[in-house]
């Protein structure tokens, strides 16, 4: 469903800003709580902590990150799991959103509700407050919401991309590719796993794949090291493998390079006692799949038959 309608009544220039920001408090429902700690002043207010503070930021635009075939609400949800899922990649906890909207004034009011119950839903399951926001006119056919997050660590450690050394292993969860088939706004974000990892003294770096593993894996690695990966284990989606079928390429070039996977890449120590780890893993989490992708060497060591990262390319903005 398009979030547009040629029917003024229909949209939200016939409800106007005050109204349309009444009717967003009553589709956020018990998500919003009461100013200063939720919509209405000028700031938010959110409450104090001992932990490490994180903040994220992710829009979604329409055309861009959705269309006509996605529902409203989970367009709504996407927003919020996108920034969640970065949280997840320190290991954190979500704590409370700020969420703004440029919208044009053909946006169909009866869409937008859609939009709001579906980020309410998200926010409730996940415990985060929707504390605040803005709402600017774009141009007709415009829509794009951009969303803050604000969140805590779980302790002392906050798990970021730096760390890997020579000898390193490299770990993602669950599969790889062909996201555009829905799993791009249908994913879970990894909030326990990732806060479970962060508790793991093994676990040197971590971040989520959100652009694909050929260029994401750039952000972990450090200057003077390559990953050596086999091809082979990588894992490729059942979408993936759909995707190649339609586009001819490769499933290994889908999962490499489609994105919005929003699963965890992570770092784990050379000398750490992977069968130990892998049992642990398979104990908290049996359900989601932990794949062993390679290690890290020196960039003048890297073995003839590692994959070549190089021939594939993730996404990247303004190209």
């Amino acid at each position: 469903m398009t979030p547009f309608t040629r029917q003024r009544v229909r949209s939200v220039a016939a409800l106007g800003e005050p109204r349309l920001l009444a009717a967003i408090r009553r589709w956020l429902g018990n998500t919003s709580p009461a100013s200063p700690f939720g919509i209405g002043d000028d700031c938010a207010v959110i409450p104090p902590t001992k932990n490490h503070q994180l903040v994220t930021t992710d829009p979604v635009l329409y055309g861009r990150h959705f269309d006509a075939t996605v529902p409203a609400r989970a367009v709504g949800a996407k927003v919020l799991k996108r920034n969640l899922s970065d949280i997840a990649a320190m290991g954190g906890r979500p704590v409370a959103a700020v969420v703004s909207l440029a919208l044009g004034a053909d946006t169909a009011a009866a869409w937008l509700r859609k939009f709001y119950l579906g980020l309410a839903a998200c926010a409730r399951r996940h415990g985060v407050k929707i504390v605040g926001g803005d709402v600017t006119q774009a141009p007709a056919g415009f829509f794009g919401a951009f969303l803050t997050l604000h969140g805590e660590s779980t302790g002392r450690r906050v798990v970021t991309r730096g760390g890997a050394r020579p000898g390193d292993h490299l770990y993602v969860t669950g599969t790889l590719g062909g996201s555009r088939l829905g799993h791009h706004f249908q994913f879970i974000p990894r909030l326990a796993e990732g806060r479970w990892l962060a508790s793991r003294p093994e676990i040197r770096a971590m971040m989520d794949v959100s652009d694909g593993l050929a260029k994401d894996l750039g952000a972990l690695t450090p200057p003077g090291l390559a990953p050596a990966l086999c091809a082979g284990a990588v894992p490729v989606s059942a979408t993936a493998r759909r995707c190649a079928a339609r586009s001819g390429k490769p499933p290994l070039h889908h999962a490499l390079g489609d994105g919005e996977d929003y699963e965890l890449l992570l770092v784990v120590a050379r000398r750490a006692d992977r069968e130990k780890f892998a049992r642990d893993w398979r104990r908290r989490f049996p359900r989601l799949r932990l794949t062993h992708l390679g290690h890290f060497v020196r960039r003048d060591q890297l073995p003839a038959d590692a994959l070549r990262l190089a021939d594939h390319h993730g996404f990247e903005h303004l190209r």
